[in-house]
């Protein structure tokens, strides 16, 4: 090995000591690049340390941005070009070295020497997200060059696509969209998981319905997360009154679309309507030709319990999420004065309220049950003694002499406004004020 060589080595040794990968970009053909052992000698190494880093490591490194070169270092006849190394986890296992840098290339043409791999070479630079995609200003989401090819160097980029499609309200180009769909295994294989959710918390939650359609377009959803793919598979009731049905996914899309309506830029509840009928799959069970899914909250925020820890979600996000889908359910049936307190006692009661708003807009039903529970939450405030009264039917008709019949019930409900209107506070004045009333109106 020849000494600018031996001294690249140890430039190399020295910055993995300090933690931090270093190697000689393509050793071989650079050798091919050196004509004379007389000359000066340039030569390309690759490193995942920035400048600031190495400066600490050679106090005599220099500052450079051209052709990509982030510094140089002079040793004697020996010039050390640093390049950036590809530090994504997500690239194909092959596209991760480099193999070209643009000073190589130029001396390789020189001395015509201009090997294949060349034609299609990595050459460490800077990270840019919009780096691999044509202009967004073009109309479309599209990868340059050949998707293919463009996605090999970063499989991250299947995602980032469908995020920007997503979020800028751009279709994806055709030969993109297939692309990611034939890569959809590996960029699964190849992406780490906290990567894809880095991209999916970039989301708009007015926009995550999109990003969820185009994770399901492209297969990515099937591999990821299968429990929600999968409810594409079921069929519904949309609207009783009218037959009409539904596979569960759309229904999940249309609410994820219709709850930021009443609850704007709200993440996590948008994350809720997309799991809050994950339980179907599991409950799904067909009685006389219609689908039950009994009990399909409840088991529902296990399931998504295990598939947000999958996903590495915080354990404080997995609670909150897990928590509005045990009680999705709740708003949707008509609540007593109790059910209404213990509806309101639960922290994240107002995205219960929207999920339902969301549900019921997306099945384009009926309001009575939703609007009833609206009323009563009113009530809620209302200390609970005052919202039964004293006295019942039965202690009113012993009191006053009344026998039954209707006037016995306005008698009562006049007592409860008196109660909650702070007129009659003690059980004494309940008596008297159901004698008075019977005898206001000549019941008596």
């Amino acid at each position: 090995m020849s000494e600018p060589f031996k001294d690249a080595v140890g430039i190399c040794k020295t910055i993995m000591r300090n933690g931090y990968d270093a190697y000689i970009i393509n050793e071989g053909l650079q050798k091919l690049t050196i004509e004379d052992k007389g000359q000066e000698v340039e030569l390309d190494i690759s490193t995942e340390l920035d400048f600031k880093g190495l400066s600490k490591l050679f106090p005599n490194i220099q500052a450079s941005d051209k052709n990509g070169i982030a510094a140089r270092l002079k040793e004697g006849e020996t010039t050390f070009l640093f390049y950036t190394s590809e530090t994504s986890n997500s690239s194909h296992p092959e596209e991760c070295v480099s193999r070209m840098t643009p000073r190589l290339l130029k001396a390789l043409e020189k001395q015509h020497e201009i090997p294949m791999s060349a034609a299609c070479p990595y050459i460490p630079k800077a990270t840019d997200p919009y780096k691999g995609f044509a202009e967004l200003s073009s109309g479309q989401v599209r990868l340059l060059g050949i998707p293919d090819q463009t996605l090999k160097k970063d499989y991250l980029m299947g995602i980032r696509a469908l995020r920007f499609a997503a979020n800028y309200n751009l279709p994806l180009e055709t030969n993109t969209k297939i692309a990611i769909i034939r890569a959809s295994k590996r960029i699964l294989d190849y992406v780490p998981v906290p990567e894809i959710m880095d991209e999916w918390r970039k989301v708009e939650a007015e926009n995550m319905y999109v990003f969820v359609s185009l994770l399901f377009e492209t297969m990515i959803l099937h591999g990821l997360i299968p429990e929600i793919a999968a409810l594409s598979r079921l069929t519904q009731v949309k609207n009783s009154k009218t037959g009409e049905t539904e596979n569960v996914f759309n229904h999940t899309l249309d609410v994820m679309r219709l709850y930021p309506e009443e609850l704007p830029y709200d993440w996590f509840g948008v994350v809720a309507c997309l799991f809050h009928d994950v339980g179907k799959l599991y409950t799904a069970e067909e009685i006389e030709g219609r689908w039950q899914f009994l009990q399909h909250h409840r088991v529902g925020s296990k399931v998504t319990r295990k598939i947000l820890t999958r996903l590495n979600f915080p354990q404080e996000d997995v609670d909150l999420i897990c928590e509005l889908v045990r009680h999705h359910m709740r708003f949707h049936f008509m609540l007593t004065d109790k059910g209404i307190r213990k509806f309101k006692a639960i922290d994240e009661y107002p995205r219960l309220i929207e999920m339902v708003r969301a549900d019921i807009k997306a099945r384009e039903t009926t309001y009575k049950e939703f609007n009833h529970n609206l009323k009563m939450l009113e009530r809620a405030d209302i200390p609970e003694e005052a919202l039964d009264p004293f006295l019942n039917g039965n202690e009113i008709m012993q009191h006053t002499g009344l026998n039954p019949g209707p006037n016995v019930g306005i008698i009562r409900e006049s007592l409860l406004k008196a109660q909650i209107s702070g007129d009659v506070s003690t059980m004494e004045e309940a008596i008297e004020y159901v004698i008075e009333q019977a005898d206001k109106e000549k019941l008596i």
